[in-house]
């Protein structure tokens, strides 16, 4: 009896050791089917990348990859990048699912923006203008742009907050598709050499400068690059992880954060570098010389006062590269030419497409701000001639000064007739001296 027991537990004990082998070896065989299906995939998403890669190369090579006016694009994905959600990253894609051109870093997009308002009751809003710095390095997906939502001045509290950046951040989201011109701007970092770079950037400022940065490391450049940046304290400090980690990984990097007002739970040496604006001064003391290319980005008080410093320490004017945003203006302090007294004629500006004719006033800033005073619409963006949103075409007329276009250093105008069709950049024209 008891060896009848034991086959029978024998017998029993092969049957489960023949199920449980049976089940590995499915399992393995289900394994393997799925790693297989999984490398498949890989395979495929290779295979895909690469396609990509190179229709983005032979439409770059090609020079086809830019486009004309404006062009659809997708919000893929909205990121908040500091502790008072005042400051959120777009990531664009084409609509169209077309390669994107490449950019210069530091250059910007244009957005034409349909904002209807509570005082707006036509049904399709006028367009409203804006430019906002790509800020980050140049690839063929996607573009990225981070927007600071502006509040009311801080002297005219009860004064509307800025209509673009808080349409931005609450009303578009992941999904929405907005209007954009391709990439433009000057104020771009030259990438043809390998002189050491300081980029300088001041609160939202920081964007074009940012993606400067972003270039020489991602390019695998090993060009000498002093990186400051300056915000109130953490609360405004954007990205802090990223840029500790390029100046970790790069020895050709050095940063360096200014809080101006820190706040009791920041560290110095850990959250901070200088407790302290960032100036030209503060240049004098940690950079070796001052035989370097400057980018300057900031808001105008922070922004005039190093460009000024870096002229009184003798930085050659080539070498120091800024851009204002806003309504800011950067003068050098240096004596201004002269100019010839102007005759005393009542000087008249015929717009074109209006038909138009008005008094000059000497009181204004701009052709732009002159029209808007006399009830002519003119296309405009940021308002400081960076976008050529306004740029528009002298059809006839008589100046005193020189060159086939104006600049804004130009003080006086004779006669001007300008249209919105083609050519003129509408702000030029600064002021009448007569």
């Amino acid at each position: 009896m008891g060896v009848l027991l034991q086959i029978l537990g024998l017998i029993i004990a092969s049957a489960v050791l023949i199920d449980v082998v049976l089940v590995l070896y499915a399992s393995l065989r289900q394994h393997r089917g799925t790693v297989k299906l999984l490398n498949q995939q890989m395979e495929d998403a290779k295979a895909i990348a690469e396609a990509h890669r190179l229709e983005y190369e032979r439409a770059r090579a090609q020079g086809d990859l830019s486009w004309e006016g404006y062009r659809k694009f997708t919000i893929q994905r909205k990121v908040y990048e500091d502790e008072l959600r005042s400051i959120c990253s777009f990531h664009l894609v084409p609509h169209d699912n077309r390669p994107l051109p490449p950019f210069k870093p530091g250059q910007f997009l244009t957005f034409q923006l349909y904002i209807k308002t509570e005082s707006d009751q036509q049904e399709q809003p006028k367009p409203t203008v804006r430019c906002y710095s790509l800020s980050d390095s140049s690839n063929p997906d996607d573009y990225r742009v981070s927007i600071k939502k502006i509040p009311p001045p801080r002297d005219k509290p009860d004064a509307p907050p800025g209509l673009a950046s808080n349409y931005f951040q609450d009303h578009l989201n992941v999904g929405d598709i907005l209007d954009v011109r391709a990439p433009s701007g000057n104020f771009v970092l030259d990438t043809t050499q390998e002189k050491p770079v300081v980029l300088i950037g001041g609160g939202i400022g920081l964007t074009p400068v940012l993606s400067m940065l972003n270039n020489i490391v991602e390019s695998g450049s090993k060009r000498e690059t002093w990186f400051f940046y300056g915000v109130c304290n953490s609360s405004e400090h954007i990205m802090k992880e990223h840029f500790e980690r390029i100046a970790l990984e790069n020895d050709n990097v050095h940063l360096h954060v200014c809080y101006s007002a820190p706040k009791d739970t920041d560290v110095e040496g850990k959250d901070y570098h200088y407790a302290e604006r960032v100036s030209v001064d503060l240049f004098k003391r940690l950079l070796p010389s001052n035989n370097y290319q400057f980018y300057v980005c900031a808001p105008p008080p922070m922004m005039a006062s190093i460009v000024e410093g870096l002229e009184e320490w003798g930085v050659p004017d080539e070498d120091v590269k800024f851009e204002a945003f806003g309504p800011a203006t950067v003068k050098k302090a240096r004596p201004a030419p002269e100019i010839a007294a102007a005759p005393t004629v009542e000087l008249k500006v015929t717009f074109g497409k209006s038909g138009k004719t008005c008094a000059w006033d000497a009181s204004v800033s701009s052709l732009l701000e002159f029209a808007e005073v006399n009830g002519v619409a003119i296309d405009s963006g940021c308002r400081v001639g960076n976008c050529n949103t306004c740029l528009t075409a002298i059809k006839a007329g008589s100046r005193l000064c020189s060159g086939s276009r104006y600049h804004a250093r130009n003080e006086v105008v004779f006669n001007l007739y300008f249209s919105t069709e083609r050519g003129f950049d509408a702000r030029c024209v600064k002021r009448n001296k007569s």
